[in-house]
């Protein structure tokens, strides 16, 4: 249901929370005394200076740059947080191309009309609260999610575009541009006619998810290297951003801008579990609300994890394997132990070191979360559609040492907009939940304020 109250609405709350904080919070807060400056000296012509202790590109700045000459805006503090916020006030819109892209409708014929799903799905706790300070998060969101749209519509040099600004913003977006082209291709393969002029074409094995087994994934990867030379011709727009960051990574001697060391890369395995249950526990209203009801969901992950011997023995083995890289791969990374303005900082100490078997203990929840997001999101997509993620998200996470949230923002993102058929009431269910988490935090950081701790945020 597409109609421009809805966003209205959601537009007006973004204006009456960005203005009470800005009356609160006068001074830059956390990561924006870095941003605010480095922001400031673009709008002053000063493209030379550069804070060593940034790490992202000048994407935010630019954008900022861009906002100030068209609306001949002031860059204080105030107006510097307008960015964000109009990135999240324009999530809505490209978010409802994505989901009509999953579900294989139609979009609205306005532009400025945009499903309630949609703005449900914008207000998603971690995009919500960072789209009110000087944070890279949203426009990031916003470019990565223009980028999978453009290339789900064949428009793949605009696609191209929009992935080489979303890399101004997060240099980690490379993989999500490729993840674009690579997601966008297997619907063309999936939906392509089968015979032309010419004959009968290749066809790549990709059966649906949720009838594919191990043996599938095999032929699915033999049979692939036949349909490559109906697909490579499409490649070209985004090789061309993968090249340009190829270069850039070799002038920069690496990923990473400004203070490298605080930002080493690392194995870290248990990330990608973090993942896992950060997105069960946000989306769980997503998931109870599958066609035929909680239960059936239930039994259908018990099975696939005990259903037969052969699935408990997998099921075992994964296990032990999990377990083994939590030993061996659990990162303590200095922040997280000391930064206690976060919700990262207690999860991690009440939960995580509650027991040195807590960690363990999580597996089994860890594996049943999986199986019911691979069935959740699989029940109108092929096996290679469902995988596909998961392998996009481990490039993005793997080398992560620290547990962060944001991290989490993007493939939470593209995770949900693959869920076809979400109820009504399990939407207005979402959005409750949503609503609920970004009052409560939004209150604690504007109202709660501890003396010699500061204000609490994600």
């Amino acid at each position: 249901m597409a109609s421009p109250t809805h966003h209205l609405v959601f537009t007006s709350i973004c204006i009456l929370v960005l203005r009470e904080l800005n009356g609160i919070v006068t001074k830059p807060y956390m990561d924006e005394p870095f941003h605010v400056p480095q922001a400031q000296a673009y709008c002053d012509g000063r493209f030379d200076y550069w804070d060593p202790k940034i790490t992202t590109p000048p994407g935010l700045y630019v954008f900022s740059l861009l906002l100030k000459r068209i609306f001949m805006f002031k860059c204080n503090l105030q107006m510097l947080r307008l960015t964000p916020m109009f990135s999240l006030v324009a999530l809505p819109i490209a978010l409802t191309y994505l989901l009509s892209y999953h579900q294989r409708v139609r979009p609205p014929a306005s532009l400025l009309t945009p499903t309630l799903e949609s703005v449900v799905v914008a207000g998603f706790p971690i995009a919500w609260f960072f789209g009110f300070l000087y944070y890279t998060e949203v426009p990031s969101l916003l470019s990565v999610v223009c980028t999978v749209v453009a290339a789900s519509q064949g428009r793949h040099w605009r696609a191209g575009m929009f992935g080489l600004i979303s890399c101004t913003f997060r240099q980690t977006n490379v993989v999500w541009v490729l993840y674009a082209y690579a997601s966008s291709q297997l619907m063309y393969l999936r939906f392509r006619r089968r015979t032309t002029n010419e004959g009968e074409t290749a066809k790549l094995h990709d059966p649906s998810a949720l009838k594919a087994g191990p043996d599938d994934l095999v032929k699915a990867v033999m049979s692939a290297p036949k349909v490559l030379p109906d697909i490579l011709q499409n490649f070209v727009p985004y090789g061309v951003v993968v090249a340009l960051f190829a270069v850039f990574v070799v002038l920069n001697g690496g990923i990473v801008l400004g203070d490298k060391s605080n930002h080493i890369p690392a194995f870290h395995i248990p990330q990608v579990y973090y993942f896992v249950g950060f997105t069960t526990i946000i989306g769980w209203p997503v998931l109870i609300s599958t066609p035929g009801g909680v239960w059936p969901l239930i039994k259908e992950v018990r099975y696939r994890m005990v259903g037969t011997l052969w699935r408990s023995l997998a099921t075992a083995v994964v296990s032990a394997s999990m377990a083994f890289t939590i030993y061996k791969f659990t990162i303590h990374h200095p922040f997280l132990l000391s930064d206690n303005r976060h919700y990262t900082f207690y999860v991690w100490r009440r939960v995580f070191l509650l027991h040195p078997v807590v960690p363990y203990l999580l597996i089994p929840g860890y594996i049943a979360c999986a199986w019911a997001w691979y069935l959740r999101v699989g029940r109108d997509q092929t096996l290679l559609q469902n995988l596909l993620l998961p392998v996009f998200v481990l490039p993005t996470l793997l080398p992560t040492p620290l547990l962060e949230p944001r991290y989490f923002l993007i493939p939470y993102i593209l995770l949900r907009a693959q869920v076809p058929d979400a109820p009504r009431w399990g939407v207005l269910l979402e959005g409750a939940w949503y609503a609920a988490i970004n009052a409560a935090t939004m209150w604690v950081f504007l109202y709660r304020e501890r003396e010699g701790v500061g204000r609490f945020m994600w």
